[in-house]
């Protein structure tokens, strides 16, 4: 089990960075959006960082390991709800591309640090 704080976590960091943009970008919608798309996107992004801290505090990698593939859930609910906001011409491409690399970045971290989790998990049985 890694032992550190939430807090220290790149991967809580980097989600802590994607759920603050989501905000930003979902401020820029239509009025009537406000309690369908926005409030979803809302919803994932804060997920994202918050599984990764509700995970960090359990006592076994792979209680760990369950909450980043949440995460990773979250995420691509992200992703496609602004794949959505897109397509309704709610983001600009420009805008669209750069966050799209950004949610790339964290769900390539999410996934190493998953496959770290389990491979810790998997050498311990073997012992």
């Amino acid at each position: 089990m890694i032992k550190s704080s939430y807090k220290k976590l790149k991967i809580w960091q980097k989600g802590m960075e994607v759920a603050k943009k989501s905000y930003e970008l979902s401020k820029k919608f239509p009025t009537e959006e406000k309690y369908v798309l926005t409030s979803q996107i809302r919803r994932s992004a804060i997920s994202i960082p918050s599984n990764i801290a509700e995970g960090s505090q359990r006592v076994s990698d792979k209680e760990f390991s369950n909450f980043i593939l949440i995460a990773r859930g979250s995420l691509v609910e992200l992703e496609t709800q602004f794949l959505l906001a897109k397509e309704f011409c709610y983001i600009t491409n420009e805008l669209s591309t750069s966050f799209f690399k950004e949610i790339d970045e964290l769900d390539k971290m999410l996934f190493a640090f998953y496959r770290q989790l389990t491979a810790q998990s998997s050498s311990l049985k073997a012992v």
